[in-house]
């Protein structure tokens, strides 16, 4: 499993390296959340941990966009917040907020129950999906057109293939997509939804300004074309 940490100080992250790897995880490092987000298509993880100092609404900013490119756990260790910010950041997609100080024992045990709780069905144990032309792996996330090479897939761009494709013909509305792909109430979240569609349609259509699989019913949401 692979972690992403993110944080400022050298010796905090040293001490949060050591318990991630009692967590069994490899971890590399992020200089920020900027960077943390826009490596994550090609180098996804099974949860990430950020180091925050202060209150910043730039932050909840970046953390409402990386959570759009992930369902991952995400944790949060900070110093003392107020109630305000707490809310705040578990608002924008964190799963836990952790503030100093804390216990090493404690984090390493929230750590375990969050993936604990996270794990739900595997990937790989779900069965290969067909559909016209489209075949859909599942034991290594991958998606094939034809005789295209296969090709790998987010955890999200996953989780919306594998929905449309388990519903084909049937329009799926937005506020239903974000449930079954982020897993929280999308009500307010079509931008969101909108721009994973267009990601995956860049992985599946010949021409994803003409798409022949995944298609828009306007102002309802998204269906797999029969």
């Amino acid at each position: 499993m692979q972690a992403v940490l993110i944080s400022p100080h050298a010796d905090e992250a040293n001490v949060l390296q050591v318990i991630l790897h009692q967590a069994g995880f490899m971890v590399r490092t992020a200089h920020g959340l900027e960077q943390a987000i826009q490596a994550w298509p090609e180098n996804p993880a099974e949860l990430i941990l950020i180091v925050l100092t202060g209150e910043h609404a730039s932050s909840l900013t970046q953390l409402k966009l990386l959570r759009a490119h992930t369902v991952v756990p995400i944790l949060i260790v900070a110093d003392q917040l107020s109630d305000e910010f707490h809310v705040s950041y578990l608002e924008a997609g964190a799963d836990i907020v952790i503030m100093r100080p804390y216990s090493v024992r404690a984090l390493l045990a929230q750590i375990r129950a969050i993936l604990r709780r996270g794990s739900g069905v595997p990937f790989f144990s779900l069965p290969t999906l067909t559909q016209r032309d489209v075949l859909l792996d599942p034991s290594d996330r991958t998606v094939r057109v034809g005789t295209q090479d296969r090709k790998r897939l987010t955890h999200l761009e996953f989780r919306l293939l594998y929905t449309l494709m388990t519903h084909v013909g049937q329009i799926i509305p937005t506020e239903q997509i974000v449930e079954h792909v982020w897993g929280y109430p999308g009500e307010g979240n079509r931008e969101l939804v909108r721009g994973l569609v267009q990601r995956v349609r860049s992985k599946i259509e010949a021409n994803p300004h003409q798409p022949q699989y995944i298609l828009t019913e306007p102002g309802i949401g998204y269906y797999f074309q029969r």
